[in-house]
């Protein structure tokens, strides 16, 4: 358990953290074509979800370095995608180790990129299981998330149930 945390630590990069570990468990293993999946004629297909998480990051990191920035990207594959996501999600990460400062109160920066992450994982985890290939849930007060650890690689569900 990590002490002496300060508020940008447990209010931002352990919801980094966080969102990595979701992320991970979503993103690995989906099947050839889940990326072209759409759960409705009018809905993002999963790939589209994929690329805006990629544009959230990247807007979370342009706000907190004082230059907000938004850029909307069309989906690419699967794999580049998700190493994109990973990649926006460290940097943004590094950024709020660093000393450099804070541009945005922690409170916005959750409420809006972060929070909008979170929500659009979960709505990943949906369509997997609409798809037919759902993710196990999981007992995530027991899960081994871990401040700085922003990438695919993840440890192991200790708590995983159908």
């Amino acid at each position: 358990m990590q002490t002496n945390t300060t508020d940008r630590d447990l209010s931002l990069r352990h919801v980094v953290a966080t969102l990595a570990y979701r992320a991970a468990k979503v993103l690995r293993d989906a099947p050839p074509d889940f990326g072209s999946y759409r759960p409705g004629e009018t809905s993002r297909s999963a790939g589209e979800i994929l690329a805006h998480l990629g544009d959230l990051l990247e807007w979370a990191l342009s706000i907190a370095q004082g230059a907000e920035t938004w850029t909307g990207s069309a989906a690419q594959s699967w794999d580049s995608d998700s190493a994109r996501f990973f990649a926006s999600l460290t940097a943004f990460d590094n950024y709020l180790a660093s000393d450099a400062k804070l541009h945005a109160p922690a409170g916005r920066l959750f409420q809006s990129a972060l929070a909008d992450a979170l929500t659009h994982v979960g709505q990943l985890a949906m369509i997997r299981r609409l798809a037919g290939a759902q993710v196990r849930g999981e007992n995530y007060y027991v899960a081994n998330i871990e401040t700085g650890r922003t990438g695919m690689a993840q440890p192991s569900a200790p708590g995983e149930f159908d």
